[in-house]
This record gives structure tokens, C-alpha cells and sequence, in this order.
């Protein structure tokens, strides 16, 4: 959604701030106002008239002005204007209509937002009318000399001025070609006035902007009075701090607007994905949940078109392969809204969407599913029945797990797969025709397309013809409809070669996949470009073989290697595409003629300024916004045409006789399908893209199409919002398309509501006449295309045009070839569940599969929200348990007392000389952690084993002293080289104290204490050090908080959880003395010779 409106208020404060900016100073634009919104009569709102006028004093010195700003069209004619009012009497009159429904024409809806600005005294004789309007070449400025209410057709009086993308428009054009009736000493004042605004609409990203009137003072003064504007939303990373943070796109007037539209628009903003939502009517009984941008606007057309536009509660899509969480938030935001009602009649919620291209159907599923069962109790008790229709990649396994559910939930539902149309399912749904007229799909069936045979009826008599018009000598030469850019020329064939731009490894397989089902003697795909690694290969199927791809850093490298390569796929993202699009554009177009833009999002002014570059240097655009194209049997773009079980099913592995082209990349996919299942099969198919501009138009594609031999009949899928088919309708009539052409654009469902909506493609609004589906299939008809009565009748139109011109002799018979087989993919095939294989590893204390990660089973949201901290997470990592409060500080407390025991201990002494020979901080870490073993940090192991098996055998303390003794084993765990019982080690008493408190019990503890007390009798020092206390202290620890049992407390600690502590605790202290030393900036140590005893004679 490209275009969008803003406030008056926001526009005019654009203007206020940049047309000084831009101007040098030399103009000011009256930008004083305020923006009073619903609970401003609240006192406990942070906005209240008192605040407003706190922050406004100069609204007590003026005259003032008040109306909405809710994008409401003739305020005046609807009395909603106070003109030359206090401030109090404009509070007044705000008062009496803040949120009160209002009908202004034939909309109705409920102000709740007011500008009120300063009051400007002037003549009728002051007041002019300015527009400027984006069009595909640049802007167009429209101008009339007289403003105001009464303008009257602007349209067809308004002087107008075309501003090419590349130009600067100047004071003298605007004064020669608009100005030519405004007094002449006000002339050069507006004209640079003008400029200032153009450039000002230009760099903030308008695309559209009426001020009417604006006002010229008898003191020169330019002042707006009423603005209307409209700016490019998908332009916000290049411009969004120039329109501040406070910018807002209100819904149109008569539209309520709900927290859960924000919300949905929220969860878009943060995903590659893309999920729209609109609120129609929140009480309507029919819901949509449609995947596409193109689909949904075609089940919106359905539903309207068989008499539910009045109940149609909701407009919107989810596409780009959104993930389970987004997908399920989604659901639930329709079926919390879905279920807020009750109806006698009951609602139905369609589910439904083309044969999608690349999103996994069954992944996406997972989603809804999880939202159907949370609100299955609400669905059964509010009558609600669903209705499924999906296809693409994994679809089997979505749908199966769609009857699964209503197995296990009685939900009622209906699931429909490829074998019907995509809109087959909305009259079942609306209750048009019985619910056992389309049998439920059959997970064990399979789809076979087969070319419709001509019978005798067809022959004798076709309830659908065409009259075909011969070509006028002059060819293209003599079309005279409309610009037809070189775009018209190129075509793909079985020895095209591309480079794919991006690391797009799963595109990539697919291309050659495809390739090698059609039979292709090399791969499409000759090199790939990804600046954010260095030059390598990668490895892909070919077939059963495999094979090398090479990737580069720089285009120029891949077009200098691969000089055979004349088609780019340009998976860059929105931000990057058109600096990677120009690079091509400018520096490569000798060999690179066609370029696909995958990328959703591209700013209108980005895409313009691409495609008259592409048009100057003669290479063809499909896109922005497009999943690409695809000529069966040799060549195809991306993800176009979906998984190869579509491929197969279509039989888009080999030419047929219907070339189609379309906006939406999903619904090509669609027409894939309808075409195979009406004709022949489909001879090329591309998606020029969803946007306002695509590169190359319907007509460019159309053109090639009509003149190449092997196209039988032509299909246009178009849709609401732009002009380009009228290039089409000019064509036709003129007879330089003179083949078979089914026509139907989508989004006749707009004319049935009151207020202005946005459908999932930027480009798919209609922003003036002529522009909405229903007047483009009227001309499209009276042209002489076959235009059906609604999408639904399409595949009828193409099956019947098909048999006609098969009945006639004029498509002959193809032979169809043996079904080509590809192996599938190992992760696609497991996928499917068709094959198992053991996993190289097993892991089970964490996951980072889903939205988010897991420790044993634990979210990383849930770790923080119950602040279980380190200690708690080493327990969770470590011992999969998560262990009581007591028993994580007790972990805490370990790693604090073993982080360090300064730098002359064997382990901090390594790490300072390795950092010293000028080492990175691993390699040091590492030197100091090799010195730890059964000399150094290793006695906790040995400890817990030595005192644990004792205490365990019920040895007094003497018996197991003199038992070592015997043995000659030093007792692990007792000893200290300075510490005594008369100078206890702190850390010692720490922990002892610690684990007494806190412990359910301590036996291996108190044994070990025993021991030192007959220890010390020898000596004051054989204390229990620290590593001792540590080890005897978390056997018990392990043994008796309640998480193991005693035999699994031992296995773990057999395991060296002990050194664990040891190690995880001093590699605090170890990366403190690397640190230290580099900043002390130490030099290279070498050991003195004098501390070193050089013996020869031994």
C-alpha cells in the first residue's frame, strides 16, 4: 500500500517548515494550527483544550478558522466549516460536533478530529487553485486562476504543465504556461512560489497535492487555506525523519478505525512479510482470510459481485510467506473480531488464496489452526462456518491437517484444494449453492490436467467468439494508442542465461530444477552476486548430480565472466534495489536486456527514475513487486510457478498456446492453473508487478505475445488503479492486437463501498477517472476484448475461446510428452513426510527452530520474565531442570568465588603471557584454560568423588584419613599453602555457611568438615580449601533439592560438571587479565634470567 493520505494539519506543517528551507527564506508558509481530537473534553487526557491553549497563546490574538481534518471532501457544502471565530467560539463549535455522526454526500461517519488555524481575510479575486499529480514521466502541475468552492470541472478547464523526472521545473515555464491570467505583479512572487513547492513535493515524497484555494493578500502574502495530500508511505527509510514521528495515515471518512487494523499494521511494519488488515463492517457476516495481494482483491470482487457487498466485514491479505506466530497472531485478530458479534444467520470465515509460488501452505497453517482451536468454543456458539480453498507448495499437507482439525473440534468447515477454482468456494460459503455440490478435497486423489477435447457441439456452434482483426501493414510502427517502450521486444528462450542478485539458494534450485525438467542442455542460472561474502561457489542439484555456481562480490565481475547471461533476477531488498537496478542500468545494459525486481516496497520516485533509465538504455523491467515469469519448457524467473508439483500439474514444462499477463504474481500462478485446465496449456505468462509503475506494462507484453506465432489466444488479468489498460483497449481497436484477448481486471468490489480503500498492491487504488475496474472492463468490452461477468466465469471464457479456435483447425494438436520426473529435494521430501533419516546430532537443551528460543523447552522471554538468572540458566543448559531460587544463587555464588585468585596462579599466569606475545583474546583464554586439571583447579572432581564415596560407605572421618594414608593418596579437597584454621579462607566460610543455611541437608559436607578436623590435628593448614568445599557443598546441593535422584546427581557429576564450575567461573578472571594487559599496553614478556637455575652438569 504505496499511496497514502494524510492530514491537512501534517501536510501544511511539512510545507510551513521545508518551503523556507528550500526557498532560501524567500517564502513562509502559514503553518500555525492545532489538531483537536476526540478526549480533549476529558481531564484526564494529556491533550485538553488547556493544554492545547497553553501551547498555543496566539490562538487568542487571531481570527480563527475550524474544521475536520478527516480527509472529508466539500467541507463547506457540508457545513462543517466555522470561518472567522474566536477561539471560543471555534471550542464551542467543535464541542457540538466532536464525535457525532455526520453524512456528508452519500458518507457517513463520526468527527473526531478538528484543525482550527488562523482566520485569512482576502478577495474571491485572491483565491487560486494549484494541483500537483505523479504520473509515470514526472509530475504534472494543474492551475487555475480562479480557487474556491465553486471551481467547478478542474479537470477540464485547469492550465497544466508536465515536468519530466529529470527536470527542474523554472520560474519562467510556470509563468508562460500557467500563469498567463493571474495580475502580473503577482507573477514571479507565485511562479517561485511554485518551484519551491515542486521541489518540496519531490523530496518529501508526495504523490499527490490540491490546494484550493490558495490565497495571495493584497501584501504578496501566499497563504493555504485548503490542502489535500497524499505521500508515497513505501518512501519512509529515505524521508521519515523529514516527516517527523508524528506523521499519521487516518482511514478515510466513514471507515472506523480499529486498534486491531494498527495492530496488524504494527506486526506488517516488522516482517518481510506482507499482512494487511481493514475493518468494512465489523457486524458483517462474511470474513475473509486470503493469501495474495491480487487474491484478495478477486474474492473481494467474488463476494460483492454475487450481491454480499453489504456483508462483507473485512478487506485484507497475508503473503510472503509469513511464519506460524504471524500467521496465528493474524487469525486471532480476525476471529477475536470475527466472534465479537452474533448473528441468527450465522458468519462464515473464507479462507482462501491463489496457488501460491513459494510460502509452505501446511507452515502457514500451523498458525491458523492453533487461533481455530482457541476460539473453537466461540465459533460453535456464535454459528460460524469455515471455508478453505488453498494451493502451493506443501498444500497436501495444510489441507490434511485442515481436516484433521475438524475432526478433532467439530468445527464447520469445508477444504478445497487446486481441483476448483480459487473462487469456487465463495458460493458455498454465501449459501448460493448446496454444500454437497463441490466434494471436500481428497488427500489421496491426483490433479491431472488434461487438454479440454473438442467435441461436435463445439464445432457446430461456441458461446463465446472473437472476430479476429487483421494487422495493419505498418506492424507496431502504426500503433498509435499509447508510448510503447522497447520492453515490447524481448523473449525468453531454452538458451536464455541470468544472473540472480542475492544469496536466494532456494530460487536458485528451483530455476534448476525447472531447467532440467524442460530439458535444458545448460543451467538458466549462470552466476549469482552477493557483496556481503567474498567470491565462492555453491553447490546445487542438477538433476541427480550435483553442481557449482559461482558468486560474486560485484555485478561487472559476473557480467565479465558470463557474457552469455542477458537477463538479471534482482532479489535486493527495497532498500538497496535501485542502487544495484542503476549499476546494471548504467554500467552493463550492452549485455544485461532484461532485469526482474522481485522487491516489495520500492519508492514510486525510485521506480519511475528506474524505468526511464531502463527505457534510455533499452533493457526491459519486470517488476517491482513481481514474483517474475515464466516461458514453459524454457525458461522461468524465481519462485514463478511454484513448487514442481505445480509445474507438473499446470504443464508448464512445455508450451501451450495462452500467453497471459498479470499484475499479481500470486494469481499468475492462479491463471496457471485455469489456463491448463481450459486450453492447452500456457505458451508465456509474466507478472509485471503490483505497483502504481511497473517497468514494463501490459501492453509491452501483449504486443510480443499477438506477434508470436506460437500464441493462440491472449490473457489480461488487470486490476483497479492506474490507466495502462487503456493502451490495451486503444491496441485492440486500432488492430495491432488482433489475436483472441479474455480480459477482467480485479477490484470491482471498490465501487460498492462509500469510502476510498487501499488493496494489497500500491498500485491497486484508484486515484482519478477512468481508473476503477468496472470503467476499464466496460472499455476493455467495447473494444472488442471477451471480458466475463466476473473472475469466476474466466476459465469458462478461455475454454471457450480454446475450443473455438481448436474446432476452427487454428491451434493444431502438441503431442504431450512424457511427464518429466526430479528427484526432490531430502528436506522438502522430509518435509512431506515421504522419507526418514537418522540426525547426525541430538540435542536437547535448547532450540532456536521456532520464533523464539528455548532452553530445555524454556522461551527466552520466560527467562527473563522470572528473572531466573545465570545460575538459572546453567541449570536449564546444564541439567536440563530448572532448579530451586536457593540452588541458582548457590550456582552464582560458586562462579564469583572461582573467577579469579590473581595472576600468579598457573592459569591467569599463562593467559598474561600469551595476551604478552600479542595473541587475540581466545588464544589466551585457551592458554590459560589448558593448565587446569588434577594440579590446578581440577580438585573438585576428585573431591566429591573421594568424600562422597566415603561419607557413602559410612566411614568415620579417621578411618578415611588413615585409609589414604595407607593407599598414599593425598585427600583431594584438603590443603591450603597460606590459609589455616587461625586465618580461614573467606570463601570457604562463605560457602559452608551458605549451604548450611539454605541446604534441605548437607551429609557430604559435614563428613567432609569431620575430615578436617582430624586434618588440622597434623597441621593448622590442611584445612577444606575451596575447591574441596565447592565440590562437597554441590554434591549435596545435587543430591537433595528435589530435581534428581541420587544415582542421576552422580552421573552428572562423573560427567565433570564439577571442572564445569571451575572453568566457567575463571574464564571470568582469565578474559579480566587479557583485558588488563591490553590496556596497560604491555610489551612482550620474557622470563628474567636470574629467576632461572641453567644446570649442565646432571
Amino acid at each position: 500500500m504505496s499511496a497514502k493520505p494524510v492530514r491537512e494539519y501534517y501536510g501544511k506543517q511539512l510545507l510551513s517548515k521545508y518551503i523556507k528551507e528550500y526557498s532560501g527564506g524567500e517564502h513562509e508558509f502559514e503553518g500555525r494550527g492545532i489538531l483537536v481530537k476526540s478526549g480533549v473534553n476529558d481531564p484526564t487526557s494529556t491533550v485538553t483544550w488547556e493544554t492545547l491553549l497553553q501551547d498555543n497563546a496566539w490562538v487568542k490574538e487571531t481570527k480563527l478558522v475550524a474544521k475536520p481534518d478527516q480527509l472529508i471532501k466539500r467541507r463547506g457544502k457540508a457545513g462543517l466549516l466555522a470561518i472567522n471565530k474566536t477561539f471560543d467560539e471555534c471550542k464551542a463549535w467543535v464541542n457540538e460536533r466532536m464525535n457525532k455522526a455526520w453524512k456528508v454526500e452519500n458518507v457517513e461517519g463520526v468527527l473526531n478530529t478538528f484543525l482550527i488555524e488562523p482566520f485569512v481575510p482576502h478577495e474571491q479575486s485572491d483565491e487560486y487553485y494549484i494541483c500537483i499529480v505523479s504520473n509515470r514521466d514526472g509530475e504534472e502541475i494543474l492551475f487555475w486562476h480562479e480557487g474556491g468552492v465553486d471551481i467547478g470541472d478542474v479537470d477540464a478547464k485547469a492550465l497544466r504543465l508536465q515536468i519530466g523526472l529529470t527536470e527542474d521545473v523554472t520560474a519562467s515555464q510556470i509563468t508562460q504556461k500557467l500563469l498567463m491570467h493571474v495580475p502580473v505583479e503577482r507573477q514571479a512572487k507565485l511562479a517561485s512560489f511554485f518551484v519551491t513547492l515542486t521541489k518540496v513535493y519531490r523530496e518529501l515524497h508526495f504523490v499527490y497535492m490540491e490546494i484550493n484555494p490558495i490565497v495571495v493578500d493584497g501584501a504578496g502574502k501566499i497563504t493555504p487555506l485548503d490542502l489535500a495530500a497524499k505521500i508515497d508511505e513505501t518512501a519512509a527509510f529515505l524521508v521519515q525523519q523529514k516527516w517527523g514521528p508524528n506523521i499519521d495515515f487516518p482511514a478515510p471518512f466513514g471507515r472506523a478505525e480499529f486498534p486491531e487494523e494498527a495492530y496488524i499494521k504494527a506486526m506488517d511494519a516488522k516482517t518481510g512479510a506482507s499482512l494487511k488488515l481493514t475493518i468494512l463492517n465489523v457486524t458483517g457476516r462474511v470474513w475473509t482470510m486470503v493469501a495474495g495481494g491480487g487474491a484478495s482483491v478477486v474474492y473481494a470482487d467474488t463476494i460483492c459481485d454475487l450481491g454480499f457487498a453489504h456483508e462483507l466485514a473485512n478487506y485484507g491479505e497475508y503473503s510472503g510467506a509469513p511464519n506460524d506466530e504471524q500467521t496465528y497472531n493474524y487469525a486471532r485478530t480476525i476471529l477475536g473480531l470475527m466472534c465479537r458479534t452474533k448473528r441468527d444467520d450465522g458468519k462464515v470465515l473464507i479462507v482462501g488464496g491463489g496457488i501460491a509460488n513459494f510460502t509452505d501452505v501446511a507452515a502457514t497453517f500451523k498458525g491458523l489452526i492453533k487461533a481455530l482451536k482457541e476460539f473453537k468454543d466461540e465459533l460453535k456458539a456464535g454459528n460460524i462456518s469455515v471455508f478453505v480453498r488453498r494451493a502451493g507448495p506443501n498444500y497436501q499437507e495444510g489441507l490434511k491437517m485442515m481436516l484433521q482439525l475438524r475432526d478433532d473440534t467439530g468445527i464447520k468447515m469445508k477444504v478445497f484444494g487446486p481441483e476448483q477454482d480459487a473462487v469456487a468456494v465463495c458460493p458455498l460459503a454465501l449459501g448460493l449453492v448446496p454444500l454437497d455440490s463441490i466434494p471436500d478435497f481428497d488427500p489421496e486423489a491426483k490433479i491431472i490436467h488434461t487438454v479440454p477435447k473438442t467435441s461436435a457441439a463445439d464445432k457446430s456452434s461456441t458461446p463465446t467468439t472473437f472476430t479476429s482483426i487483421p494487422p495493419p501493414d505498418g506492424g507496431a510502427s502504426s500503433f498509435k494508442g499509447g508510448t510503447v517502450s522497447q520492453m515490447a521486444t524481448r523473449q525468453f528462450s531454452a538458451d536464455t542465461r541470468c544472473i540472480v542478485y542475492g544469496l536466494q539458494q532456494r530460487a536458485v534450485q528451483g530455476m534448476l530444477d525447472f531447467d532440467f525438467m524442460c530439458k535444458r542442455k545448460k543451467p538458466s542460472v549462470a552466476a549469482m552476486v552477493y557483496p556481503f561474502q567474498g567470491n565462492h561457489y555453491v553447490k546445487f542439484y542438477w538433476g541427480t548430480e550435483e553442481t557449482l555456481i559461482p558468486v560474486y562480490t560485484k555485478i561487472k565481475d559476473a557480467c565479465d565472466k558470463h557474457i552469455d547471461a542477458t537477463v538479471m533476477v534482482n532479489f535486493a531488498s527495497f532498500r538497496s534495489v535501485y542502487e544495484t537496478c542503476m549499476d546494471t542500468f548504467e554500467n552493463h545494459a550492452n549485455q544485461i536486456k532484461t532485469v526482474a525486481i522481485i522487491a516489495e516496497g520500492v519508492p514510486e520516485a525510485q521506480t519511475r527514475r528506474l524505468v526511464a533509465e531502463a527505457e534510455k538504455r533499452g533493457v526491459g523491467i519486470i517488476g517491482p513487486a513481481t514474483v517474475g515469469g515464466i516461458k514453459p519448457g524454457c525458461f522461468r524467473i524465481g519462485n514463478t510457478g511454484g513448487m514442481l508439483d505445480n509445474i507438473v500439474m499446470s504443464r508448464l514444462y512445455r508450451p501451450g498456446s495462452v500467453c497471459y499477463v498479470s499484475k499479481s504474481g500470486g494469481m499468475s500462478n492462479e491463471l496457471n492453473n485455469i489456463i491448463s485446465r481450459n486450453s492447452n496449456g500456457v505458451c508465456e505468462g509474466v507478472a509485471i508487478g503490483g505497483d502504481r509503475y511497473p517497468g514494463s506494462r501490459f501492453i509491452d507484453h501483449l504486443l510480443r505475445y499477438n506477434d508470436n506465432p506460437d500464441c493462440k489466444i491472449l490473457v489480461l488479468l488487470g486490476e483497479v488503479g492506474g490507466t495502462d489498460e487503456y493502451d490495451v483497449v486503444d491496441a485492440i481497436k486500432s488492430g495491432r492486437i488482433h489475436k483472441p484477448i479474455i480480459a477482467w481486471c480485479i477490484g470491482t468490489c471498490a465501487s460498492a463501498f462509500s469510502f476510498e480503500v487501499q488493496f494489497g498492491h500500491a498500485g491497486a487504488c484508484a486515484r482519478g477517472m477512468g481508473e476503477t475496474a468496472r470503467d476499464k472492463n466496460q472499455a476493455l468490452a467495447q473494444a472488442g476484448a471477451i471480458v466475463p461477468k466476473s473472475f469466476a466465469e474466466f476459465g469458462k471464457k478461455i475454454h471457450d475461446i480454446y475450443t473455438s479456435l481448436k474446432a476452427k483447425g487454428e491451434i493444431p494438436d502438441i503431442p504431450e510428452p512424457e511427464v518429466p520426473k526430479v528427484p526432490m529435494d531430502y528436506t522438502w521430501a522430509k518435509r512431506l513426510g515421504m522419507v526418514r533419516k537418522p540426525a547426525n546430532f541430538i540435542s536437547t537443551i535448547s532450540d532456536d527452530r521456532g520464533e523464539e528460543l528455548k532452553y530445555s523447552g524454556m522461551l527466552i522471554s520466560e527467562v527473563f520474565h522470572e528473572d531466573i538468572g545465570v545460575g538459572g540458566v546453567l541449570s536449564l543448559l546444564w541439567f536440563r531442570k530448572k532448579l530451586p531460587p536457593y540452588a541458582t544463587k548457590f550456582i552464582e555464588m560458586i562462579l564469583m568465588v572461582t573467577a579469579d585468585h590473581g595472576p600468579a596462579v598457573s592459569g591467569a599466569h599463562n593467559t598474561i603471557v600469551t595476551t604478552r606475545a600479542g595473541k587475540d583474546l581466545v588464544s589466551s583464554l585457551v592458554s590459560g584454560l589448558l593448565t587446569i586439571g588434577p594440579r590446578f583447579g581440577g580438585a573438585l572432581d576428585g573431591a566429591a568423588s573421594m568424600m562422597t564415596t566415603a561419607c557413602d560407605k559410612g566411614m568415620t572421618a579417621k578411618d578415611f584419613v588413615n585409609d589414604c594414608k595407607k593407599r598414599n593418596l593425598l585427600i583431594m579437597g584438603i590443603g591450603h599453602r597460606i590459609k589455616s584454621l587461625e586465618n580461614p579462607d573467606m570463601r570457604v566460610v562463605i560457602i559452608k555457611e551458605y549451604a548450611k543455611k539454605h541446604f534441605p541437608k548437607t551429609p557430604v559436607l559435614d563428613f567432609a568438615l569431620a575430615v578436617e578436623q582430624v586434618t588440622t590435628q597434623k597441621r593448622s593448614n590442611l584445612i577444606l580449601n575451596v575447591d574441596g568445599c565447592i565440590a562437597v557443598c554441590f554434591v549435596d546441593l545435587l543430591r537433595y533439592c528435589g530435581a534428581f535422584t541420587v544415582e542421576e546427581a552422580d552421573e552428572l557429576i562423573a560427567n565433570g560438571c564439577m571442572n564445569g564450575l571451575f572453568v566457567l567461573g575463571r574464564s571470568i578472571g582469565f578474559i579480566g587479565h587479557y583485558l588488563d594487559q591490553m590496556r596497560l599496553k604491555q610489551p612482550l614478556y620474557r622470563h628474567p634470567w636470574d629467576d632461572i637455575s641453567y644446570i649442565s652438569d646432571i
